[in-house]
């Protein structure tokens, strides 16, 4: 788990504030960091949204602020200087990390009867697909399954899906 001093020098979430991505203060006295801190933060929000590799967000990285050597004038401490400079320092900091690509998925929601469920699972496996979820409708004969789909496996999958299930699943 996280120290409980920790958890309170995480600057942001990012992108958008609420992303799988952190930036966390771990400077110990450093003068003037609290000037810099809102550069920073939309820096990382910047760097975050349109990451180093692809201009694509950026998932699952946390970003540590360990030391920052700022100018004593207060205006070379200004957004113009910092925000620049700190998203260079985090793309170059994502890149030593050994970044990689993450192939894209989709969420798919399939309705059908049981009978059907067979088909379903043998067309999502076929696809390079993995289930999630399957539960069943109170009262009904119903089931519902998510399951996540590779966006390349998507074409097709809709009617592969349906004469697998000779159009019980929808």
């Amino acid at each position: 788990g996280w120290d409980k001093d920790l958890s309170k020098k995480i600057w942001c979430f990012g992108p958008d504030t609420t992303g799988p991505n952190m930036i966390v203060d771990m400077c110990k006295g450093v003068q003037y960091l609290n000037e810099i801190k809102d550069s920073c933060v939309a820096a990382f929000q910047w760097a975050t949204k349109e990451g180093v590799m692809s201009e694509e967000n950026m998932r699952g990285i946390k970003f540590e602020v360990h030391d920052v050597v700022l100018h004593t004038d207060s205006i070379h401490r200004g957004g113009g200087q910092i925000i620049p400079t700190c998203r260079r320092v985090l793309y170059a900091s994502a890149l030593t990390a050994e970044p990689r690509m993450m192939e894209p998925v989709f969420l798919v929601e399939i309705q059908a009867p049981e009978g059907a469920l067979g088909g379903i699972y043998s067309t999502i496996t076929q696809k390079r697909g993995m289930v999630i979820e399957e539960s069943q409708r109170p009262g009904t004969p119903i089931y519902n399954i998510k399951a996540y789909l590779p966006v390349m496996e998507s074409f097709g999958f809709t009617g592969t899906l349906r004469a697998a299930t000779s159009g019980q699943a929808f």
